[in-house]
């Protein structure tokens, strides 16, 4: 099993330490402020409270064996880049650090670490979409052009099939699953007649998946 480590634990810190032990997965938490290590002491595998920017603590906690550290200090740039440099020289097998800008962001890049994360930015990209889309539940960006969306399924395509709804003919996209209460039908058949209250899965480039949201609304 994957194991954790999370530096920082701000309020994006506590959502991934949470969410991973949710998940079934081991989490050491990781942060300066003792009030936030003792509120989640008894939530997560192990919380401690260090100060990350202290090379030796952190290799006397073993932060090399861990399988992903997640950098998650947030208003201390500086102290973000610096243990990023740290974790990368240290041989941590992967490094995820939140970057506060795209200036920020470039920096951790150049500094070796393996994905930069923009919470703020992402955050407001979705209350934007959200805004302006009165169909699409969630979008997960998986390039600058192609976007996997949920959505309820389009008042044009209720009790039609996938086939008759020609979905990936005439719109570009395609629908991976179907999600209907409880029960989630992955590839769906040709022939799966989508119901009122279906959320679809779908995938495409982010043009596409705009016209095709807006189907008879």
């Amino acid at each position: 099993m994957k194991q954790f480590a999370i530096i920082g634990l701000g309020r994006f810190g506590t959502s991934v330490a949470t969410t991973l032990i949710n998940m079934g997965y081991e989490v050491l938490g990781i942060d300066v402020n003792e009030e936030r290590v003792n509120e989640l002491g008894d939530k997560l595998t192990q919380a401690v409270k260090v100060d990350a920017i202290d090379e030796p603590v952190l290799k006397a906690l073993g932060i090399r064996n861990f399988d992903v550290v997640v950098v998650a200090i947030g208003k201390n740039i500086q102290a973000n880049i610096l243990v990023s440099v740290m974790l990368k020289e240290m041989g941590v097998n992967k490094v995820v650090a939140k970057a506060q800008t795209d200036l920020h962001g470039k920096v951790l890049e150049r500094v070796g670490v393996d994905k930069v994360v923009y919470p703020e930015r992402d955050m407001g990209i979705k209350v934007a979409q959200a805004l302006v889309s009165k169909n699409i539940m969630d979008q997960i960006a998986l390039s600058p052009e192609h976007s996997l969306v949920e959505m309820a399924v389009p008042p044009d395509f209720i009790n039609k099939s996938l086939e008759k709804s020609n979905a990936r003919q005439k719109y570009g996209v395609s629908i991976l699953a179907i999600r209907r209460g409880v029960e989630i039908i992955i590839s769906p058949h040709p022939s799966q007649v989508m119901l009122e209250g279906d959320i679809l899965v779908v995938i495409g480039k982010n043009e596409k998946l705009q016209k095709f949201e807006t189907i008879d609304i």
